[in-house]
């Protein structure tokens, strides 16, 4: 495989488009921290060259945005030749960091990687727990379940209100997407193979998910991993917006002006842009569409586990970000909620951001 790699990463010829659209190279300033540079860095970490903690650092606190990808001339794959480094790091030994390891521990001993308490998991459930078969799982999330709980709870009342057949789980787990983006592959393979047997004890055929990091883990990298994980993943805009265009679903109208903001993993690197778009249009919102939107969507500087690591870091790219926004924003992923409205409150600005089902739910013409 590294061979490969070194070929890819040979083929660039440093035009340097990639430097300027990158969050954390703006934030920082810092060369080593540019996509450029992480390319040769990564050449170094795949020829067993020595490696220093900056570099550690600088393949660490890259959100994996992908914004280099879409403007590299070459089509080189810069942010999933991060991904793969860090995977060469931690087999090296370099990695997972102190600050990973700590949230490692954490999953594996509570289910979570926000710290959550497992016997609080449901505290946003609106009704009684209702132990039901279903062949479709709402699999929340960590981050809904426990942070941001009206994503929770506004997607399982508009699921409900539209007459979707699915189940929750009383210890849903975490999906291990943290695993995976820390480099540890061997431990978000033993962690994939598990969910997935459960699952298919459970009969579970399709999994609605709102959360942008378990929707991209189970879609992408649980296939790439455990040949059994064959289910069908859906994020909850997909099933909305489906929802909507064959009339299970209404929205009252309203006239107010907002931001959508498109997650890197949602957006760039699914192609999901019209369906946010169109539900808030049946809402009868104007979206102030930001500068860079859709394939060149601004990083909201939570993604691939930096946050966690580089906290002040992820505030400044969330703060560029709003800097650019009208006072309310509204995403599809819980994790840039988070992040977003963290930085608002932090840098003292006036920005709500909510999550796309907060809002719908609002709209909903209940019965």
């Amino acid at each position: 495989m590294n061979e490969k790699l070194l070929v890819q990463i040979d083929s660039c010829d440093d035009c340097k488009k990639c430097i300027d659209v990158c969050p954390t190279y703006t934030v920082s300033e810092e060369d080593l921290f540019s996509p450029l540079a992480r390319l040769k860095s990564a050449k170094q970490i795949f020829e067993g060259k020595k490696v220093s903690e900056k570099i550690v650092e600088s393949m660490y606190n890259c959100p994996e945005c992908a914004r280099c990808d879409e403007v590299c001339p070459k089509h080189i794959k810069i942010s999933e030749i991060i991904a793969l480094a860090r995977v060469e790091l931690v087999e090296r030994g370099f990695a997972p960091l102190e600050g990973h390891k700590k949230i490692i521990n954490g999953i594996m001993e509570k289910g979570n990687s926000v710290n959550g308490d497992p016997e609080n998991r449901l505290d946003w459930l609106p009704d009684a727990f209702e132990e039901r078969e279903s062949d479709t799982l709402l699999y929340l999330g960590c981050l809904p379940s426990y942070l941001v709980k009206e994503t929770a709870k506004s997607s399982y009342l508009l699921l409900k209100a539209a007459g979707v057949d699915f189940r929750i789980l009383a210890d849903e787990g975490c999906c291990g997407v943290y695993l995976y983006d820390a480099g540890a592959i061997d431990q978000a393979r033993e962690m994939f193979a598990e969910n997935t047997r459960r699952f298919n004890d459970l009969g579970i055929k399709k999994i609605i998910t709102p959360c942008a990091g378990c929707y991209r883990c189970f879609k992408r990298y649980y296939p790439e991993l455990i040949e059994e994980a064959d289910f069908e993943v859906l994020h909850v805009v997909e099933v909305l917006h489906e929802l909507v265009k064959t009339g299970k679903l209404r929205f009252k109208t309203g006239d107010k002006v907002l931001t959508y903001h498109d997650p890197c993993r949602l957006g760039r690197k699914e192609g999901l842009y019209d369906e946010p778009r169109e539900l808030l249009g049946a809402c009868g919102y104007e979206i102030d569409e930001l500068e860079e939107n859709r394939a060149m969507g601004m990083c909201c500087g939570a993604g691939a586990g930096i946050r966690s690591i580089y906290r002040n870091l992820s505030m400044e790219i969330a703060s560029n970000l709003l800097d650019e926004a009208s006072e309310t924003v509204v995403t599809s992923c819980p994790f840039c909620v988070f992040n977003m409205n963290y930085a608002s409150r932090k840098k003292g600005k006036d920005t709500n951001v909510k999550y796309i089902t907060e809002v719908l739910y609002e709209m909903c013409d209940l019965p």
